[in-house]
């Protein structure tokens, strides 16, 4: 049995694989000859809000012939104390599969070792592998070539879910990530020696844009941060992508959010419409990388 449950636990192979699957997903859409998920029902099991992820996970379910039962957990008894290992124990005896989207990685490792059933990680504090893979397929699909020649730049929260899997990413794939945060937001150390690779980290935001093939964000104030906020809004002052960074980058260099973007903060207005169309084609890749996720877990 398969499950998806960070960047960390794949292997180079298996990224790759992945990567050409969503391709074939991608292409054929709406013409699948393959329904791998027909006569199964997978559970969306959602502590957090969600818009691309769930639709997407929803959508693809349902073109490779599933069904999808969406359950916040505030709803179900998850959400009222019930360990996670018997909510993992019910549910595995009723679906087929599981995309769980929460707060501790511990949680949904825990549901993946009671279930018996594939589970997907949607996201969690600690990593979000399935942004990531979308994020490489859309930059494998715009600048194709060696991962091993790209320069991929982070810049903010290197700290964040989002960063701590582009880093495991870059151990695998082995191209350069630099990572621009403030010194307190940098990437844990137990992080940068688990994952290898060529990871620079720097609070020099100028210097890990110059020559990049890719300058990324996110936002500043993540989910469950909020408290956060006022703090995390001045310590990230000058780690904004905008004109003057993006002049700093390789001629043609994509510039990437996974959204939501909060304009005038991470991203300036002007710098996100120049670049929305790569922004945008970065959110629709999610539903085929999520279509290739779903079918390599199940065989």
């Amino acid at each position: 049995m398969r499950h998806l449950l960070s960047i960390e636990g794949l292997s180079a192979a298996e990224m790759e694989h992945l990567l050409a699957e969503a391709t074939v997903m991608k292409r054929e859409r709406g013409r699948h000859t393959a329904q791998p998920l027909r006569g199964q029902i997978w559970a969306l099991i959602f502590s957090k809000s969600s818009t691309r992820t769930r639709v997407s996970f929803e959508v693809g379910i349902r073109e490779l012939g599933g069904q999808s039962l969406f359950l916040n957990a505030s709803d179900i008894q998850l959400g009222r104390g019930e360990p996670i290992c018997d909510t993992a124990r019910v549910l595995g005896r009723m679906v087929h599969g599981t995309v769980f989207r929460t707060y501790a990685q511990a949680d949904v490792e825990e549901f993946a070792r009671f279930a018996g059933i594939p589970t997907i990680n949607a996201l969690t504090d600690e990593e979000h592998p399935c942004q990531i893979l979308a994020d490489l397929f859309t930059i494998q699909e715009k600048r194709p070539g060696p991962w091993s020649e790209k320069v991929v730049t982070f810049v903010g929260d290197g700290a964040c879910n989002v960063a701590t899997s582009w880093v495991f990413a870059a151990g695998r794939l082995g191209f350069e990530l630099r990572v621009a945060s403030p010194r307190a937001f940098q990437p844990p150390a137990d992080i940068l020696r688990r994952a290898g690779g060529r990871v620079v980290c720097t609070e020099d935001v100028r210097a890990a844009a110059r020559g990049a093939d890719v300058l990324y964000t996110d936002v500043w104030v993540s989910m469950g941060k909020e408290a956060e906020a006022a703090e995390r809004l001045r310590v990230f002052q000058g780690y904004q992508i905008n004109q003057a960074l993006v002049a700093l980058a390789k001629p043609g260099a994509l510039v990437m959010h996974c959204l939501p973007a909060y304009r005038g903060k991470e991203i300036d207005a002007e710098t996100f419409e120049a670049h929305a169309q790569t922004i945008f084609d970065q959110a629709e890749n999610r539903l085929h990388v999520q279509k290739a996720i779903l079918a390599w877990v199940i065989r």
